[in-house]
């Protein structure tokens, strides 16, 4: 059997530019993408509950886009004007350029690493060591963002702005796919949510991330592909080299 049918546990990208699509062309597949989690803010009553003052921090620490957009949501939920002396560090450039939704960009003091919260940490957070920061996240985040932070002795409140749910998967109907595509640990909690009978038989599973593959090792499915690799840094790499190989080959 060859692998022809792949659904992705992510939105279906916003242009046919995304490497999926061209992976899909080259290779004469069916791609469908259908998110598995979705993300939901926690409302003002629940930020007030956990008594964190955002206006007693002095820096902020941004790992992604969505906890941009949490942090100023709930700021402005709460008419709380963010002063211009903040200081914000970011995981990568393009997390700190869209900073430019909320904020004057060349007017703030705006620091940001090469995607590695370790480097962003030992480069430039701890030699701010005497801000306070505050650090946006998710319910469920990596365990290694505070373990850095305690490790270089940083002073940081951790914030819970929005929480990662299951999608419905309803429409989907049943999981008749050759392969599936996971991003997150949460991805797996969903698709046992929604099929809790679902057995993987003949399925080939792909993932992105060591933590997404021990979720799946742990619900006891087979990891057929894994990425990023010295290698296959991206997943579209990796799934084209596996599946090129088996459709000639069988299993490689």
């Amino acid at each position: 059997m060859k692998i022809k049918k792949i659904l992705v546990s992510q939105p279906k990208p916003a242009n046919d530019k995304s490497p999926y699509l061209e992976l899909a062309e080259r290779n004469n597949l069916k791609i469908d993408f259908h998110p598995f989690i979705k993300v939901e803010g926690i409302s003002p009553k629940e930020f007030r509950q956990s008594r964190i003052d955002i206006l007693d921090h002095t820096a902020i620490i941004f790992t992604s886009r969505t906890a941009i957009d949490h942090f100023f949501r709930i700021a402005e939920d709460l008419r709380i004007t963010v002063p211009d002396s903040m200081k914000y560090f970011c995981i990568s450039e393009s997390v700190a350029l869209y900073l430019q939704k909320y904020i004057v960009y060349r007017k703030r003091k705006i620091f940001y690493g090469q995607n590695i919260f370790k480097d962003l940490v030992e480069q430039e957070i701890s030699k701010h060591s005497a801000e306070k920061f505050l650090v946006p996240l998710s319910d469920i985040h990596k365990p290694e963002i505070p373990r850095i932070l305690d490790k270089n002795k940083i002073k940081y409140t951790k914030a819970i702005l929005y929480r990662t749910v299951c999608n419905d998967l309803s429409d989907l109907k049943d999981m008749n796919y050759d392969m599936l595509v996971f991003y997150s640990p949460s991805g797996i909690k969903s698709l046992f949510q929604n099929f809790p009978d679902f057995e993987q038989n003949n399925t080939k599973i792909a993932c992105f991330g060591p933590h997404t593959a021990r979720a799946i090792k742990k619900a006891g499915l087979q990891l057929d592909i894994q990425a990023p690799t010295p290698k296959m840094p991206s997943m579209t790499m990796a799934l084209e080299k596996f599946i090129r190989q088996y459709n000639k080959n069988g299993a490689p």
